[in-house]
């Protein structure tokens, strides 16, 4: 057995505290050797109050971090609300946000358990602004982590020996993996289930679930509306982004696009990147092999035709573009999800 064990802080983050509860909690007897035994522990004996007025009472004390083969971390909050409420007020205040995470915020006792975690060898997680308690243990001290872009810049000022990364979904430096806001605990959790069980596994855990068993890209993505807000006469380029994939496979080039977007090359490209976080071919290429990822799931449509459709003038273009965006062929891409459907 695998034994997983979360911490609950005293003002627990109810959806990071329950993706792990989720993802390992549950047995899965539809995938043969299901591995994990599942606790949430916490120093209090005493109930716990949570987010949303709820009440909650841990399964086990510390001593459950001591047995763990994993220890997953998601956000501790001294009081409720903690990170949201602070930042806001930081940022309201004009006040130095590395402040507003207290030097003590962790109990020494719950930092020594899981920095023993670490020494022996157990895979330490932590999920959201859950990278603090690592942090302050000393854990990702010359590592590299993320958390959630809204406290990016706090982990990095609090913590500076931390290489915080604000880009990626999740990201693991040397045993300890740390995830992105809230849904990118998910990502994570299902990527240490691929780790342990393979792809199969994790995609039947992701079916289960219904969410995608992998989401490429990072945090830019979301830190931003998808279309920037147009100021001075400005055009949105929402309509346009919806004409590109509804076309596909037609040949667009940056001169066509930014023809019909009304604008010269120069500021079509700059627009584009301000209000998408990539330039315009990154943006297409990653929403042809998204289209393809669909064709191959869903259709028996033969690789080069599903090249044609989402814009790739051959086959050997499709298979190098869908290689680099999601780590394999597309007729191994197409066989596994078969396997899952069956």
């Amino acid at each position: 057995m695998h034994a997983v064990a979360t911490l609950m802080g005293p003002h627990a983050a109810m959806f990071e505290l329950s993706v792990p509860c989720e993802v390992f909690g549950i047995h899965r007897a539809e995938i043969a050797g299901w591995p994990y035994r599942h606790v949430v522990c916490s120093p209090a004996s005493e109930t716990t109050v949570g987010q949303g007025g709820l009440t909650l009472r841990a399964g086990a004390g510390l001593d459950a971090l001591d047995a763990a083969d994993t220890v997953i971390v998601p956000p501790w909050q001294p009081t409720p609300g903690h990170f949201v409420d602070r930042l806001t007020a930081a940022d309201a205040e004009g006040t130095d946000e590395s402040r507003w995470y207290p030097a003590d915020a962790v109990p020494d006792d719950v930092l020594d358990r899981v920095r023993a975690a670490h020494d022996r060898g157990a895979r330490v997680v932590s999920l959201c602004a859950g990278a603090f308690v690592l942090a302050q243990a000393g854990l990702l001290d010359g590592r590299r982590a993320t958390t959630h872009w809204m406290y990016a810049d706090v982990l990095a000022e609090r913590f500076p020996a931390v290489e915080v990364d604000r880009s990626v979904l999740y990201v693991e430096d040397d045993g300890i993996f740390t995830a992105a806001g809230t849904a990118a605990g998910v990502d994570l959790c299902l990527h240490l289930v691929r780790r342990d069980l393979g792809v199969e596994a994790a995609n039947l855990v992701a079916r289960r679930m219904v969410v995608p068993p992998h989401r490429d890209g990072g945090q830019a993505q979301f830190i931003a509306t998808p279309v920037a807000t147009p100021t001075d006469g400005e055009q949105p380029l929402a309509p346009l982004l919806d004409w590109m994939v509804e076309h596909l496979d037609r040949p667009l080039t940056v001169t066509d696009l930014a023809a019909r977007a009304g604008l010269s090359e120069r500021t079509f490209a700059r627009r584009f990147t301000a209000a998408t976080g990539s330039t315009p071919l990154q943006w297409l290429l990653a929403q042809r092999v998204a289209h393809a990822r669909f064709l191959l799931e869903s259709t028996d449509l033969p690789v080069e035709q599903v090249a044609g459709r989402c814009g790739f003038a051959t086959a050997a273009g499709l298979r190098l573009h869908f290689q680099r965006q999601v780590g394999t062929s597309p007729l191994a891409y197409r066989r596994t999800f078969r396997q899952v459907a069956g």
